[in-house]
């Protein structure tokens, strides 16, 4: 996918985040999803939260079905081996890495 080429509604890349609903992550989860989808509007297919459990809190960003330039499934995020939760300044720049490489994402790169 070119840097800021726009895709058709629904069609980009996926973003799953799955977290465990034993620890209540699920509100972490959703703002996480509301700040992707508005940051990534026109690059992203959706955001998908799926319940969890063993302490799981993981970000992956997958390519859409028939995508010939698929990115595949992609960890930006896993909280057992990364530490912890995201900033979400870093949180964006990964997905940026994968869905739009190249584009300024204004404020959240200055703070890097």
């Amino acid at each position: 996918m070119s840097e800021a080429t726009p895709t058709a509604p629904g069609t980009g890349p996926v973003v799953t985040i799955r977290y465990c609903v034993d620890c209540k992550w699920l509100l972490r989860a959703q703002w996480y999803a509301g700040e992707l989808l508005q940051t990534f509007s026109a690059e992203l297919g959706g955001v998908l939260l799926v319940p969890a459990h063993g302490a799981m809190f993981r970000i992956d960003v997958d390519a859409p079905a028939g995508d010939d330039a698929a990115i595949g499934a992609t960890t930006v995020w896993n909280r057992k081996t990364d530490g912890g939760f995201p900033e979400i300044a870093d949180l964006k720049r990964r997905v940026r890495d994968l869905v739009a490489p190249g584009r300024a994402l204004g404020h959240v790169d200055a703070k890097g």
